[in-house]
């Protein structure tokens, strides 16, 4: 069985993170990016949010094989809690690759970054992100109504899940 690891994100994965981001088939996820120079310039600033402690944001890594990514952003008002987000390769989808590695997030980010609260939220169709957060123990705490912006920039519902130590 190959690893599931997560590395800081690096520049010179902009062309792979925009090929994999330029899926039709991503229906829940909203990305503004639209070429691999907008993906550079999102990257470029990871080392700065980093720094401010806004997000912390990873490559997903299924033995050598760069197949997603995967980040922690930090409740500017509350800094003890932090929402986790990730996308995946289609051909990766269903593989226990996204659950090995909200796991390893999560490590992140009660251990180094000393959260108390970690959120997951998702479309209430969204089911396979939801099955990562149940296999992850998290707990659903609700239905957050008008709560998402689709990519049409209708408001949408959303499952609020969380973890606290």
């Amino acid at each position: 069985m190959l690893k599931v690891s997560i590395k800081y994100q690096q520049l010179k994965e902009a062309e792979r993170f925009f090929e994999i981001l330029k899926n039709p088939s991503f229906i829940y996820l909203d990305t503004s990016v639209k070429s691999v120079a907008d993906e550079k310039k999102w990257l470029r600033k990871n080392a700065a949010r980093r720094k401010n402690n806004t997000e912390w944001n990873y490559s997903i890594f299924y033995g050598r094989q760069l197949v997603g990514g995967i980040g922690i952003k930090i409740n500017q008002t509350r800094k003890y809690i932090g929402e986790i987000g990730y996308f995946i390769d289609e051909a990766y989808w269903g593989k226990g690759i996204v659950t090995k590695a909200v796991k390893l997030m999560e490590k992140d980010g009660f251990k180094k970054l000393g959260l108390s609260r970690i959120e997951i939220l998702m479309r209430p169709e969204n089911k396979p992100s939801e099955r990562v957060a149940i296999k992850n123990n998290y707990k659903k705490e609700g239905r957050l109504k008008k709560y998402l912006k689709d990519k049409k920039g209708k408001m949408r519902d959303a499952w609020l899940y969380a973890k606290v130590l």
